[in-house]
Formats: structure tokens, sequence, C-alpha cells
């Protein structure tokens, strides 16, 4: 328990072997429950998260649909640290309740798993570990304390927020992070966050509660999408900087695919996001401003188009050329009044914690 709030941690595993013990075993101690969750590894991943589990009761095996299967319909110990055979011995630290996926879900399927479970055991806090080991233990407290202490619903991990933390990202990530950041901020409307990518997170339950969890992405882009779904409920979030801890762990995105479904994803999420706040619950002309200026733009690459193809008519190119550029800079006006409203609507949306 921290501050009177109960604690769990979520550790999403896929083919993390010699990686998973060590972050099963770094928790701290005042972690009440840690969901280990196996997501159909091919290596020793299981194994490993069932050395380490003080529950039995666990075995539960979750179907694809994400509906549990009870492979065992054992339920886990109510108090933490309770061991396996059910004696009065109690171990210290957080109860690790070994979990595992009957299909591969994918890093955000088995989040969902997790939080699914964290909500029916009246968890306060859930946070998310990732079992590669790149999150700091030691930095968990600091997610947690803006939840805490009411300032926000969410708390995420910014890597971005100083030069010494950057220079510890490969150019590569580096150029990724900031072209997903500037993504996700038009789509989910918090300006004042960076590094939507970083899946060092926690949660409080009301949020857990409000959010359409069974609808969340559930591949890579999965914080991308939570972030969308939590300010259309209008939930308050906070950016905590930390560093990078990246050691000899391999990635398992392919980024051929990744970045245009995450990029398709974030569209639809945004159009949605715009209905449901600025239309659905209570109008605001910058949904109006954002579809015109759509609709413009499309007019004036349609003129261009038009225009490139009536060269012979040289009489006619310039005007038709004239109007293009008269309609592009209008739409971009609106586009750009539309996001300055948005920035102005979500301006105390943002808790920063450095």
């Amino acid at each position: 328990m921290y501050k009177e709030h109960t604690v769990a941690v979520v550790v999403p595993a896929y083919n993390e072997e010699g990686f998973v013990g060590d972050v099963i075993e770094t928790v701290p101690a005042f972690v009440d429950r840690v969901y280990a969750i196996d997501d159909c590894s091919t290596d020793d991943t299981w194994a490993e998260i069932v050395r380490n589990a003080t529950s039995d009761g666990v075995l539960d095996v979750v179907s694809g649909d994400g509906g549990d299967a009870d492979a065992h319909s054992h339920d886990p110990p109510t108090e933490p640290g309770a061991v396996a055979d059910g004696g009065a011995t109690t171990q210290p630290g957080p109860t690790v309740v070994p979990l595992r996926n009957e299909e591969n879900r994918g890093v955000g399927g088995t989040i969902k798993h997790g939080y699914e479970r964290a909500l029916a055991d009246g968890m306060d806090v859930t946070a998310v570990m990732a079992g590669d080991g790149q999150m700091d233990p030691d930095q968990l407290d600091r997610l947690l304390d803006p939840i805490v202490e009411g300032a926000a619903d969410y708390a995420k991990g910014n890597r971005l927020s100083g030069h010494q933390y950057v220079e510890e990202m490969s150019s590569f990530r580096l150029f990724g992070n900031f072209t997903l950041s500037f993504l996700t901020k038009i789509s989910s409307g918090y300006w004042g966050m960076m590094d939507p990518q970083n899946g060092y997170t926690a949660i409080s339950r009301e949020a857990l509660e409000r959010v359409d969890i069974e609808n969340l992405y559930e591949e890579y882009g999965f914080t991308n999408d939570l972030l969308v779904a939590l300010n259309t409920r209008q939930l308050r979030i906070a950016d905590v900087s930390m560093p990078a801890v990246y050691g000899d762990e391999e990635s398992h995105i392919e980024y051929r695919s990744f970045v245009p479904n995450l990029s398709w994803l974030l569209l639809r999420r945004f159009c949605r996001r715009l209905g449901i706040r600025y239309v659905l619950t209570d109008f605001h002309p910058l949904a109006f401003m954002y579809l015109v200026g759509t609709v413009g733009a499309g007019i004036a690459l349609a003129g261009l188009g038009a225009a490139v193809n009536a060269r012979a008519d040289a009489k006619s190119l310039p005007g038709r050329l004239l109007t293009t550029a008269l309609v592009a800079m209008v739409s971009g006006l609106c586009v750009l009044l539309a996001m300055t409203f948005d920035r102005a609507e979500n301006e105390n949306m943002v808790v920063t914690v450095e």
C-alpha cells in the first residue's frame, strides 16, 4: 500500500526470458499485487514468471477475446504476501499473480488483461512496468504521487524532458518519438505532454472505470490510444520526467507496419474525440473549423491538379493557381485556429512533474 492506496503493477511479457524475473523481483515492496502476464511467449518467460509467483490461484488462462478460460479456478490470495499453500506465513513485498494469455494478444491486449484483473480486485492505482527491464522501479513512486494526491488521473513517464535523457536515446528512436509525440498531441488534445510511447504508466481506478478498456487498441500504440480515450473523458494526466533505460533487450516493433497503422488509428480516434467532446457533449466551433480546413485542403489539392492539367490554357492558369492558393491559405488558417482553440480547452489537463 502506498499512502493509503492499494497499488497493482501489470508486467506484460513476450519472450522476455532473462529479464522478466528481475523486473518482478525489483518491484517496490509497497506494491500490493503484481500481475505478471505471459503473452504466449516461445521461450521460458512463463517458467520464469511462475518461479517468481507467490500465488497459485492464477493459472487461469485468458482467451484472445479477453474472457477467462478458467484453466484453474482458484482465486488469488486476498492479502498481499500470502504464500501459495495457504499457510499463515507472509513474505515482504507484493503478491505476484502469474497470468497467461491463451492467444497472443499484443502488448496492449496484455495490459488490458492486467487492468481488468486490477479492477476486479479493487486496486486503487494500477501501474505498468514492461517485462524487458527498461523501467526503473525507483521511479514508480513519482508516477503514483500525482494520482494519490489528486493532481491527475493518469501518469506517464517522459524521457524527452532534458538533454541528458535525450542523449541516451538513439537518433532513430528520437526522431520516431518526436514525430509520434506531435501526432499524438493533435489526436489526444494533450498538447503539453511529450513521449506518448512511454509505457511506464499509472492510472487510477476511477479512470479505468470511465475508459472503455475493451475497445482500446491491442498492439503497440496502446498508450497513444489510451491517451485519446482519457482526453475524450476529460481526465487529467501527469507527465513525469525520467531517464531512459536501455540494455540488451530487443524491440518487438515492426516499424513498417507500426507507423502507418498507428497514424490511421490516431486519425480515427481524433475524429471520435472531436465528435464526443466538441459536438455531442458541448458544441465548440473548433470542430467545425477542423472540418472546413480539411474540406478546403481537399479542394485546394484538387484545384492544383486541375491547374496543372490546364497548363495548355496559359490565360486561365494564373487565375486557377491564385484561387487554389487562397483556398489553401484559408484552410490552413482554419486548422491553425482550431488547434489553438483545442490547446486552450486542454490547457490545464497536463501536470508536469520534473
